[in-house]
């Protein structure tokens, strides 16, 4: 792949153009705009730009991080400056992750086209590369990197400076020793050949090929029957082993020679390691495996909060952009806040806040192009309605002119409203969930209880105890104290906000998802039907699963309900969705644009079943009659003993990259939540100065009383001894999505750097459960070691 680009370099004629560089405008804002010169450099995977064409340059970006490129038509901001700019000549390089997008104007639309064939091109190459092709790929840009004099070979000196850059201290001597080893021409210096034998000796896995031999007689390869004993004894593999072994001998064994005499060398093997076939992830979980002809309220709904939000709750940026990221996360409910606009066009922004506002129907111009790109199955569009009639009617006349067919206007033929329809039912549809007029008049109870609903959601309740970012929590109240406060909130809220009254067009494309005051569960019960939906605050959820448990679960069984975050989290953190999920809880609503913890675990769960951004929840979940208690788990589900030896790492990147000289000290932790009985987390020492592979061998025990709802998350972090240990990278997954039976498995830390880095070895023994472990737990021992990670689960002794 490194020749095939090297080959299109120097012939396609785009990206020989783009070798010689571009001045176009860099634009952020919509006064912040200047002209700079951009040019792909010479590996072809990484673009500088400089403010002139003589100017030192600097990195912009790596091929590698980029999604997709996008054309000026498609841009929210280059739409917004099309008298200035026509929108044929500018463009949007859109980068992985939560990076913002980069927005370039061109002087011509033919060099706008230039460069968005050349760099959608290369995007596309990067993308189609294996294992191998991206190791060779980051070889070369490592050794162009250290290559700074740019003369194709690399000195002792550049080396050097290339261990810092790839996060090894090592000492000079043993340094000088391996690099003369991989001088075989003695000229002092290495080439681009010599310098892959470098960074094999730089990177040799002793833990790696310890396995490796207990299975090779000659200790050079695996013989077809020596890789079947291995899938076997280690890999748990049965019957179809041998058949299991031409498969992965034929896809990762480089050699043509070996893949003919079918026999795995030392590569092969690690190639396989690396792969999706070594990952710790079941990959029969990835597509759509679960049963998706159950009602909509037996599933996890991956759910965003205030979605049009990309920055904080205050004074943020309101943008389609926020739209677009969600649902490419596999977001399957979108918040839309809408107020009156002007020119009789409703707005969506967060009200009563400084965050700037865009039009609805934007939003769902955005919806109805991006809804059904990473999922198909239904999309809920969750409307937060202040607008008044008039502009109601805009909204639902917008609502079917501009979604169409997609838009869920009547039940599902054949289908009782006593049913609640099933994702399967529902696929390609977006349901609007709202209030709906009804037939009767609302008592002044529940119009209270509406009322106090959304003081909650505007001023906030209690945060959670448990957040990083806001740690602290209000002084406790008198229950007269209490009561005054609700008084006074209430009255400054009825100064604040004006009677709404519901349009009939609006009201009618709410079908399936009624939006309801929440009293009691009790009342829920006796009043509510199966297809209306209460929505929570995180403290009032929170209260609720602590004071009846059981009876949430229940409820949760019956019909859908939304949790969204406190008022009070103005910086748009998160709180942990796992204890709502928990108790069923389906549309647990997250911040999506800021990154942690919580997100991890939100985007650990819905990386099963096909990204779809449904889960089928646990069977005791979806049983009205449960008696199931977070709080209180009983000894009906079966507990579980988890033994993780952390062992090692390989290619960690730098935290601060701006530090040459600096090389991380890692250390995992290994974090698991689920029932508060089984959330707990133990971490490793750190090794010092070492990120290209740092050795741990530490060995954890963990219980789980509730496995079904268990989430394993690996940290690694640079330790510092003065301040907070900084985050280098994590992996999270559902315990249901774990190779149970799979000895030697890999983890790939997705926040990393290139594809071809962030790797952590885990292994997964066979033992079965011995007596007394309990005892022994603090005992490494009393398990075999190996040095990657080890995972053991079996049942606990009842």
């Amino acid at each position: 792949m490194t020749s095939q680009i090297q080959d299109l370099l120097a012939t396609d004629q785009d990206l020989l153009l783009m070798q010689e560089g571009t001045m176009m405008r860099k634009v952020r804002t919509k006064s912040w705009k200047k002209l700079r010169y951009f040019r792909l450099q010479n590996d072809g995977m990484t673009v500088w730009h400089g403010s002139q064409p003589e100017s030192m340059p600097k990195p912009t970006f790596s091929i590698s991080d980029v999604e997709r490129i996008r054309k000026g038509q498609d841009s929210e901001l280059l739409r917004y400056l099309v008298e200035e700019f026509p929108l044929e000549q500018g463009f949007t390089v859109v980068f992985h992750g939560r990076r913002p997008n980069l927005d370039l104007v061109a002087n011509s639309v033919e060099e706008a086209q230039i460069w968005m064939r050349g760099l959608q091109l290369l995007v596309d190459l990067v993308a189609s590369m294996d294992h191998q092709e991206q190791m060779d790929q980051m070889l070369n840009e490592w050794f162009q990197q250290a290559d700074r004099n740019q003369d194709g070979r690399m000195s002792f000196r550049e080396a050097q400076r290339l261990l810092l850059l790839m996060n090894v201290e090592m000492d000079e001597e043993y340094a000088f020793s391996l690099f003369q080893e991989a001088d075989v021409t003695q000229s002092d210096d290495l080439g681009s050949e010599e310098f892959v034998q470098f960074y094999k000796a730089l990177t040799k896995r002793t833990e790696i090929e310890e396995i490796f031999e207990d299975f090779s007689s000659d200790k050079q390869k695996l013989t077809l029957l020596e890789f079947v004993d291995f899938l076997r004894k280690e890999q748990k593999e049965k019957d179809h082993a041998p058949d299991l072994a031409l498969e992965l001998i034929d896809r990762y064994e480089p050699s043509e020679n070996g893949r003919l005499l079918h026999v795995l060398s030392k590569d092969g093997f690690l190639k396989y390691l690396c792969s999706k076939d070594g990952n710790i992830f079941n990959s029969d979980c990835l597509p759509i495996y679960q049963d998706m002809t159950q009602p909509l309220s037996h599933y996890y709904i991956n759910s965003s909060h205030n979605t049009y939000l990309v920055g904080d709750q205050l004074c943020g940026q309101s943008s389609v952009e926020g739209y677009i990221r969600a649902l490419k996360r596999g977001c399957r409910c979108v918040e839309v806040d809408t107020w009156d606009g002007p020119d009789g066009e409703p707005v969506v922004y967060h009200g009563h806040t400084l965050t700037s506002r865009i039009l609805f129907k934007d939003v769902l111009a955005t919806l109805a192009q991006y809804a059904f790109q990473s999922s198909d199955y239904p999309l809920i569009l969750s409307l937060e309605n202040h607008c008044t009639w008039e502009q109601q009617r805009t909204m639902a006349h917008h609502l079917t002119e501009i979604l169409g067919e997609q838009l869920l206007r009547n039940t599902l033929e054949g289908l009782l409203i006593d049913s609640m329809p099933s994702p399967e039912q529902l696929r390609g549809k977006i349901l609007v969930k709202g209030k709906k007029l009804r037939t009767i008049e609302v008592d002044k109870e529940e119009e209270e209880e509406e009322e106090e609903e959304e003081l909650e959601k505007d001023e906030g309740p209690d945060l959670d105890p448990a957040s990083p970012e806001l740690d602290t929590q209000p002084q406790p109240e008198t229950q007269g104290q209490v009561a005054g406060n609700k008084k006074e909130r209430k009255k400054k809220f009825l100064l604040l906000s004006s009677t709404t009254i519901m349009c009939p067009d609006l009201s009618a494309l709410v079908v399936y998802l009624r939006t309801v005051p929440f009293c009691s569960f009790t009342h829920s019960k006796e009043n509510y039907h199966i297809y209306d939906i209460s929505s929570f605050s995180e403290s009032k959820a929170k209260n609720l699963i602590k004071e009846a448990g059981n009876e949430f679960v229940q409820h949760n069984a019956r019909q859908l309900c939304r949790v969204y975050p406190s008022g009070l989290r103005t910086d748009s953190s998160n709180f942990n969705p796992q204890e709502h999920w928990n108790v069923g809880c389906q549309m647990v609503a997250m911040n999506m644009q800021t990154a942690g913890s919580a997100m991890d675990i939100c985007d650990g769960l819905f990386r099963q079943n096909g990204g779809s951004g449904y889960v089928l929840k646990p069977e005791f979940l979806r049983d009205t009659q449960s008696s199931f208690n977070p709080e209180r788990p009983i000894s009906l589900y079966k507990a579980q003993i988890l033994v993780v030896q952390v062992i090692s790492g390989q290619q960690l990147p730098k935290v601060d990259k701006t530090k040459e000289t600096t090389v991380v000290d890692p250390l995992v932790k290994v974090e698991l939540y689920g029932v508060p009985e089984d959330t707990k987390e133990q971490e490793t020492s750190h090794v010092e100065n070492n990120g290209i592979n740092p050795y741990w061998g530490e060995t954890f025990y963990f219980r789980l009383q509730v496995p079904e709802l268990a989430m394993l998350r690996f940290v690694v972090k640079d330790y510092s001894r003065k301040s907070r240990n900084n985050f280098i990278g994590q992996y999270t997954l559902p315990w249901t999505c774990m190779k149970q039976e799979m000895a030697l498995a890999l983890i790939q830390l997705p926040s990393l750097c290139t594809p071809a880095c962030r790797k952590t070895w885990i292994w997964m023994s066979p033992e079965k459960h011995r007596e007394g472990l309990e005892e022994q737990s603090t005992d490494a021992q009393t398990f075999p070691t190996y040095n990657f990670l080890k995972i053991q689960s079996q049942p606990k002794d009842q």
